[in-house]
Order: structure tokens, then C-alpha cells, then sequence
């Protein structure tokens, strides 16, 4: 059962000529990472186990991931300034992405360190910021930063 190709899921995921790291940087024509700490830390550990985890493991924490970053941005969108087109051309590859691997994998129990994560995140950042543009900034941040610990994973898989 190999639902992802040799190469890189994120490569699977296209816009345009780019990967959706690249829409992810994209979203904010121009703009650049906030420097600012996003206060909830990855879950390092868990990720980690998925580097050595069994093919159908990883496929469904790739596809885990990937649902909860959607359902971030499922969320108050009204002070965001990113060019609308982008950020609707990334949710439409995030959401394949998510359909793509849901295919392959059968239901189990979710990761719950993950769901964790993404709620901590989505309290201590959207909902304590009050959704504001910054607030926006870290959520991309952090995005970009779990799509790429997504893409190493990817490079290592078998």
C-alpha cells in the first residue's frame, strides 16, 4: 500500500509550478516570517516515533497533520491581509492532500498529542490574540515550520 509517491508529499500537492510550502510562503505577497516565538512548542517526541513507525502509521500521521492544519484555518479569518486566491489555492491542496491520504488509510485512533498541539495552538495563539493579523502570522509560521517536519518525513519513508 503505497499511497505516496517517491518523491515529496508536498510535491504532490501543486500550485502552479510550486509545492504548497511555496504557496505557504506565498499566501502574504512579498511578506516575510514573523520573527516572533509562536508560544506553543511541536511535539518533537511524537514526531520522532514516526520516523521509525510502519509505513500505514506515518501515512495516517501525515494525514492527521495535514486535517488539522485545515481546520486551523477553518477559523476567523477577517484580519488576515494574505492575497485571497493564494490562501484559498493552499486550503484546496491542503483539503487533496487530506483526501489523498485518507484513501489509503484505514480509521484508527487519532494522535492525540497532535490534536493536542493544534487546539494549544489555535487557543494561545487565535483565540487569546483575538484572531488578530499577528496572531494570523504565527499560525503561518508554524504552518510552514509543520509542513516542512512533514516533508522530512516524507523523504524518509520506504
Amino acid at each position: 500500500l503505497y499511497c505516496i509517491d517517491s518523491g515529496l508529499l508536498l510535491n504532490l500537492c501543486i500550485c502552479g509550478n510550486n509545492t504548497s510550502l511555496d504557496c505557504m510562503e506565498d499566501i502574504v505577497e512579498g511578506g516575510n516570517i514573523t520573527e516572533q516565538e509562536v508560544p506553543v512548542d511541536f511535539p518533537e517526541s511524537l514526531y520522532r516515533l514516526m520516523e521509525d513507525a510502519q509505513y500505514e502509521v506515518q501515512v495516517r500521521f501525515l494525514n492527521e497533520t495535514i486535517h488539522e492544519i485545515f481546520k486551523l484555518f477553518d477559523e476567523n479569518m477577517d484580519a488576515v491581509t494574505w492575497e485571497e486566491k493564494k490562501l484559498d489555492d493552499f486550503l484546496i491542496l491542503l483539503h487533496r492532500q487530506f483526501q489523498n491520504l485518507k484513501s489509503c488509510v484505514s480509521p484508527a485512533t487519532k494522535f492525540k498529542r497532535l490534536e493536542r498541539f493544534f487546539k494549544t495552538l489555535n487557543k494561545k495563539v487565535l483565540v487569546e490574540m483575538n484572531y488578530s493579523a499577528q496572531a494570523w502570522e504565527l499560525i503561518r509560521k508554524e504552518t510552514k515550520y509543520v509542513l516542512e517536519k512533514l516533508d522530512l518525513l516524507v523523504a524518509t519513508m520506504h
